[in-house]
């Protein structure tokens, strides 16, 4: 992989429609920049995805609505140029009205994603495991999933809805939520916070579209691993800040034996080192295609004295004498001789000699004025 992925959006978006029919669960963690992307992809998960709450961290913003549409969609970009996995982002609540939910759905296409997922919550939004969350009501939140679908140019990019009614309105409101965003035309299920197994139970009972569960930490919903998501019949298990923590946590651990010890050597151990991140970059496949470009004879090098466009810096070469153009013709028919030693000087008068011109005045005879023609005269006395 070189500058970009072998895989178009088309294929990874077909890849994962296949995956999620097939039955089996897919792992996907979240990724906190590009790079952690192509490790993900590179330790053997089946997908990507962009978490809100990491993308709004990364801008040292809390996960309340504050990133924007076109925000996400750069980091989303950049994201799926580096890996051939499918790429799954969090579009909050669409960012407005159902009309921004469309054009966040054709951004979201543009950038090179396998799908989005929609949530049906009030802005200020918050994390899904708060408390204080306010849910929009059912029909409004059934219109954003609508235009949603509406604006899909691609019919395998994916449109999954999340609710988060559970912690507001009670378990059997949020499965009323589901059924009624799958019958607006949503391809899959978010159910957020659920509390035990019997809630995932419920919700797998009652909906037959994929489904996700958030294995996020420190929130309201238990950490099942993926042999017990598997036997409840989940599609996606979903680890959207796992990575960002980690990270985080070394970071800070990092930070803080720094400034006591004075020195990292004690951490050399933890450290990824430079051939593993040269390995991870790819940095042999760039010699390559380097080799190949420069397969070629330079033209020879230009003389560094001469100046180059916009280059200030190189040495001028010396001014050149200027002469009046006037006044080299003007010598040259007076002393022909002179000025051109090779040719012949013919016998007679020589040429006619050319007026002496001063310094910004015409010639005499452009000074001279026309005659004024006397009137005709008329006829009478």
């Amino acid at each position: 992989m070189v500058l970009h992925t072998r895989t178009t959006p088309a294929e990874r978006r077909r890849a994962f429609r296949g995956q999620l029919a097939s039955g089996r669960l897919l792992r996907m963690p979240g990724a906190i920049n590009p790079l952690s992307a192509r490790l993900i992809q590179d330790t053997g998960f089946d997908a990507v995805y962009l978490s809100g709450a990491v993308l709004a961290a990364d801008l040292g913003l809390p996960d309340i609505g504050l990133t924007t549409a076109t925000e996400i969609a750069a980091r989303a970009q950049q994201t799926t140029r580096v890996t051939d996995l499918p790429v799954l982002i969090d579009a909050d609540t669409g960012f407005g009205e159902p009309m921004n939910a469309a054009r966040t759905v054709q951004l979201l296409e543009d950038a090179g994603l396998a799908g989005l997922h929609l949530e049906d919550q009030v802005a200020p939004k918050r994390c899904g495991h708060l408390d204080g969350k306010t849910v929009t009501p059912r029909a409004e939140m059934v219109r954003r999933v609508r235009a949603a679908v509406d604006a899909r140019r691609d019919p395998d990019f994916l449109l999954m809805a999340r609710t988060d009614a559970r912690s507001v309105e009670g378990l059997d409101a949020a499965i009323d939520r589901a059924k009624a965003y799958v019958d607006a035309g949503a391809d899959a299920i978010f159910p957020e916070a659920l509390a035990d197994v019997s809630e995932y139970e419920a919700m797998r009972r009652a909906v037959d579209v994929p489904l996700l569960a958030n294995l996020t930490e420190f929130g309201r919903t238990p950490l099942l691993d993926t042999a017990t998501l598997e036997s409840l019949g989940y599609n996606i298990a979903l680890y959207p800040v796992t990575l960002l923590r980690i990270a985080m946590g070394a970071v800070e651990e990092g930070l803080r034996t720094i400034a006591a010890e004075g020195t990292q050597e004690s951490l050399l151990p933890r450290m990824q080192t430079r051939s593993r991140l040269y390995e991870l970059l790819g940095y042999e496949d760039y010699s390559a295609f380097d080799s190949a470009v420069f397969d070629f004879t330079l033209p020879p090098a230009p003389d560094p004295r001469r100046r180059a466009p916009h280059d200030h810096h190189r040495i001028r070469d010396p001014p050149r004498p200027r002469r009046c153009r006037r006044r080299h013709d003007r010598d040259l028919h007076r002393h022909p001789g002179d000025q051109l030693p090779h040719l012949p000087r013919l016998p007679g008068p020589g040429p006619r000699r050319a007026p002496l011109l001063r310094r910004g005045r015409p010639p005499p005879l452009a000074r001279r004025t026309p005659r004024r023609r006397a009137a005709p005269r008329l006829p009478g006395p």
